[in-house]
């Protein structure tokens, strides 16, 4: 592949939420900050909604790793390793599920999984809430948050949303026992739309919208991605590329990735020490997504084209 010619460690574009690769733009910086503010304020529900593609498990991720940052020993149950050390430093108790289509008994088996809650697996629905409204007693009896993110929540069903909501009533005087950060696409606010969920629409408390990259931030994006994977040259996108790249994904980070390594396998096979735009049509030519967002623009440049024309014969026969 082109890790040699370029001289990089790694993929700079892979699709995998790596937060090494985390990019600190206006957009993601606010975002990012929005969720730790919401959470250190001890809140009960957060929403943070995108675009297919505009980086909302990195950003889960990312959260999830900051939360949780100590100098001395860190932990997050379900996310990264534990130790005795760890958990007893830790101020943050938190639980990620990355695909919540879960009815919901089934939900509340994952979160007593990752609070590592030992229940047998036969228990109803009931028993089940029991048990993880004990286990949030004694968290907070040991000066513990707990914090539950749930990528994907627009395929979450109804009762299970209003199962989680009955779990966050449980509060002390000062604040809830149980935080709940919703990660989606746009369609998780039309199912809050649904009347059976009222209570837990008027709850959520913090929200943002997450969107993609700017054109002035593609460039800065693209560089910081190949500063982490190990790139120490002056640019491998030409101007005209960048511009095009952004034309064609509208800024969306995973189309961004997908195109940029493309376009670098195809400047690879030329044996070119950098990405100009040709690599760049070459690589939206590969990519249906891209594609249509490549027509529109190919079309709206011909259209006007044609208006600037007709209005130049119109003066010229007057």
């Amino acid at each position: 592949m082109y890790l040699e010619q370029f001289g990089l460690r790694e993929f700079p574009f892979a699709l995998t939420p790596d937060t090494s690769f985390f990019f600190a733009c206006s957009n993601y910086q606010e975002a990012l900050n929005t969720l730790l503010v919401a959470a250190r304020s001890g809140e009960g529900f957060i929403k943070i909604v995108g675009e297919v593609g505009n980086g909302k498990t990195l950003l889960c991720r990312k959260f999830l790793a900051t939360l949780n940052y100590d100098k001395t020993a860190t932990t997050a149950i379900g996310t990264q390793d534990e130790s005795a050390t760890g958990r007893a430093a830790a101020k943050f108790i938190t639980a990620y599920v990355p695909n919540p289509y879960l009815e919901p008994r089934s939900l509340l088996l994952a979160l007593a999984g990752e609070f590592r809650i030992e229940l047998d697996g036969t228990v109803d629905q009931h028993q089940l809430l029991k048990g993880l409204t004990r286990a949030l007693l004694n968290f907070a009896r040991e000066g513990k948050r707990v914090l539950v993110c749930l990528d994907e929540a627009q395929a979450m069903p109804l009762e299970s949303l209003e199962v989680l909501r009955l779990l966050t009533n449980l509060e002390t005087e000062k604040r809830k026992l149980m935080q709940v950060v919703l990660f989606g696409q746009p369609e998780l606010d039309e199912r809050l739309k649904h009347n059976s969920v009222r209570q837990l629409r008027q709850r959520i408390s913090f929200q943002y919208n997450l969107k993609g990259l700017r054109k002035d931030e593609l460039d800065r994006y693209l560089r910081h991605r190949l500063l982490v994977a190990g790139y120490r040259g002056e640019t491998l996108f030409r101007p005209g590329a960048v511009a095009m790249l952004h034309r064609v994904t509208g800024g969306t980070p995973r189309l961004v990735n997908i195109i940029a390594h493309k376009a670098l396998l195809l400047a690879y096979g030329e044996g070119r020490s950098q990405v100009v735009t040709r690599h760049i049509r070459g690589a939206v030519a590969d990519t249906p997504e891209a594609r249509k967002d490549w027509m529109v623009w190919v079309w709206g440049s011909f259209a006007a084209l044609v208006l600037v024309m007709l209005t130049l014969i119109w003066v010229w026969l007057q």
